[in-house]
């Protein structure tokens, strides 16, 4: 080996050494960065000397099937979350037995109150605790079917925020798949653009689950597990009308809801043959569309049963069949064709409540008595009360298909309730902890930082060695030039 071609291979190794010094640099500073994934430097023979070193490029390590996974693990859990919270929200919303007021302990409370006033039916005190008993459990109805309507428009208008978000994505993620190309033809760097694309693509998987289709020239199309074609070439666009506050009465079905649209087709957003297929987006959609109306039902079913034992012929001679019974809906008597959010229109007549004008004493006398009447008398107390433990069939067939008292209906929904609750949360922890492990797998597939301080040490004497050949040719040099 002649001084040339020693110098020329020292100079090769302390250019190589210098970018790798600074690829091991940047992998140590963005260890932590969402996105990133490790660069190694490629090297090759110089074919000047032939036994040299030229860099050839920066080599960027990613593994698609852990990404993939990881992936189906994060709209998993997007999904199982959302399902999870609203679940113990409805929870929430109708109590336990254990916890405060629930649709179960008004009950009770309105049941002793009704046995106490019996005990002592010429006690206006009494009369007006039965009153305020049952106007308690009406505002529990009320207000868990106002939580319920709550929960669907919020569901709602995260559609709306998501769909926003999707589109913008998409559209970056086209542009991304543009300037890619056009910078690596022109020898620029294209490291950065495509951690850049995989945090926007790990955002539009977070809504909908995708399956990444590489691409010539670096670039990529995407599409949902459901079949939708997301992004090839260009992105789709997905289009939905904000309702914003949401009534019992709204669906899809009957055009008082938005669905979903891509690129003007309607898209599927329940159901195993979901388009959407898991993710937050499926969630919201399920719970604006399922899960609320599934609870908007139980709600009514038991508001339903409220309303029509108090409705029953014969249970008070002084009312008219066409009079409302002890509840009412919103004042009127029950009307079998104006089920749906009956839960939120359930109210205590009028003719009884104290508070709003009305004579407890009434509750003694019958809701169509004109005068108070034997003041001793409690007949109509007692069948008032016993009417909440006669064992009635339950419509819908929700909680079964035996009678039920009143009582036993309240429980059976809480107890619904609970169990979802519990079997959701249990859904989003196995999510949770798988979604964790497919991340840690991912991340040791990653940025090393012992690993890469380890490399940092080896360019640096790699780069002392070279640097030394070339002060010796140097030496060598001014040796030859003396003589």
């Amino acid at each position: 080996m002649n001084m040339s071609t020693a110098l020329n291979n020292a100079l090769g190794g302390l250019t190589a050494a210098s970018r790798g010094a600074a690829v091991v640099s940047g992998n140590i500073a963005n260890a932590l960065t969402p996105g990133y994934a490790r660069r190694s430097l490629e090297l090759a023979t110089s074919p000047i000397s032939g036994n040299g070193v030229r860099t050839v490029g920066v080599i960027r390590h990613q593994d698609p099937v852990l990404t993939a996974n990881r992936r189906s693990s994060d709209a998993e859990l997007a999904l199982r979350s959302d399902v999870s919270d609203f679940h113990a929200r409805f929870e929430q919303l109708v109590g336990s037995p254990d916890d405060g007021p629930s649709l179960s302990t008004r009950l009770s409370s309105l049941e002793n109150a009704f046995i106490t006033a019996a005990s002592l039916p010429d006690s206006i005190e009494r009369l007006d605790q039965v009153a305020r008993s049952a106007r308690d459990l009406t505002n529990e109805l009320n207000a868990a079917s106002e939580g319920v309507r709550q929960a669907r428009s919020d569901a709602d208008r995260k559609i709306g925020a998501q769909i926003e978000t999707l589109n913008q994505t998409l559209k970056d993620i086209e542009d991304l798949n543009a300037k890619i190309p056009a910078i690596q033809n022109s020898g620029g760097d294209i490291g950065a653009l495509l951690d850049q694309r995989h945090v926007l693509i790990d955002q539009v998987n977070t809504l909908i689950p995708v399956n990444v289709v590489p691409r010539a020239n670096d670039q990529v199309s995407l599409y949902s597990e459901g079949g939708l074609i997301l992004l090839e070439g260009t992105a789709s666009e997905f289009t939905f009308s904000t309702t914003g506050e949401t009534k019992p009465h709204m669906t899809v079905a009957n055009g008082l809801l938005s669905g979903l649209e891509m690129n003007g087709n309607p898209v599927r957003t329940s159901g195993d043959n979901a388009q959407i297929r898991g993710g937050a987006l499926m969630a919201q959609f399920t719970i604006r569309d399922d899960l609320a109306v599934e609870a908007q039902v139980q709600l009514d079913t038991v508001a339903r049963d409220l309303i029509e034992r108090f409705e029953t012929p014969g249970l008070d001679s002084t009312a008219l069949a066409t009079d409302p019974g002890l509840f009412t809906d919103d004042g009127n008597r029950f009307n079998p064709a104006s089920v749906v959010g009956l839960a939120s229109r359930i109210s205590l007549n009028s003719t009884v409540d104290p508070d709003n004008g009305g004579d407890s004493w009434k509750l003694r006398a019958g809701l169509g008595a004109a005068t108070p009447g034997d003041p001793g008398q409690a007949a109509q107390l007692r069948a008032f009360g016993n009417t909440l433990n006669d064992a009635r069939p339950v419509p819908g067939g929700l909680f079964g298909t035996g009678n039920m008292r009143a009582a036993e209906l309240t429980e059976a929904l809480l107890s619904k309730a609970g169990a979802h609750a519990h079997a959701a949360d249990q859904r989003k922890t196995f999510a949770n902890s798988f979604q964790q492990q497919m991340a840690q797998i991912e991340a040791a597939q990653g940025v090393d930082t012992d690993q890469e301080l380890q490399r940092l040490m080896q360019i640096e004497q790699t780069y002392a060695a070279n640097a030394r050949v070339i002060s010796v040719v140097d030496e060598l040099m001014e040796t030859l030039l003396r003589l």
